[in-house]
């Protein structure tokens, strides 16, 4: 990949990858007011996002939402269910990183290009694929357990049926999870801090 690289949902979100240095992958993401991706986990990645201009609402599940600004970090934790938004009335632009980065990068780029060309979520066969495929990674906790367990799975494989994911040929390999591994509680925390 050459960096730096730019990815663009079509709906207030653009990130741009910056290179992967240290086993950290960096980047900068723009958001519209108001936009921002649903609640989701990173099961096995901290994420850090440091405020330049704008102001950030953060929710961390089953607790109050809170508010940072200019030069202040929030980190993730691997397990911790979590989304942002921008929630001020001007672009919010946040620098951060993501350590080890594993298969962020291309879920990303795959998720924000599906996003564009399905009018707002990416499209179903494309969510599905990504969905179970990278479920060790990544799970987008705004879709009901039931629709993530039972319905995705059927509908990725409906989609090798029918031969709709040619476009994945590259996809790199999941990285799996130990069988030890738990399922995210809240174990782990999020913190933030003045930079």
């Amino acid at each position: 990949m050459t960096y730096p690289h730019t990815i663009d949902n079509g709906h207030g979100e653009t990130l741009t990858f910056l290179g992967i240095q240290d086993g950290r992958l960096r980047a900068r993401s723009h958001v519209a007011p108001g936009a921002g991706p649903p609640m989701h986990v990173h099961h096995m990645q901290t994420e850090s996002m440091t405020v330049d201009a704008g102001r950030v609402g953060v929710q961390i599940a089953g607790e109050p939402e809170f508010f940072r600004g200019p030069g202040e970090t929030v980190t993730f934790a691997p397990g911790v269910e979590h989304r942002f938004w921008n929630a001020g009335e001007d672009e919010l632009v946040m620098t951060g990183e993501v350590y080890p980065p594993h298969n962020l990068e291309y879920f990303l780029s795959q998720v924000f290009a599906s996003t564009k060309a399905h009018g707002g979520r990416p499209g179903a066969f494309d969510g599905a694929f990504l969905m179970t495929r990278y479920r060790d990674e990544f799970t987008l906790t705004a879709i009901p357990v039931l629709v993530r367990r039972f319905v995705l799975p059927i509908q990725a494989f409906l989609g090798r049926l029918l031969r709709r994911y040619g476009h994945f040929e590259d996809a790199p390999a999941p990285v799996r999870r130990p069988s030890s591994a738990t399922l995210p509680g809240r174990t782990t925390s999020a913190r933030s801090s003045a930079g």
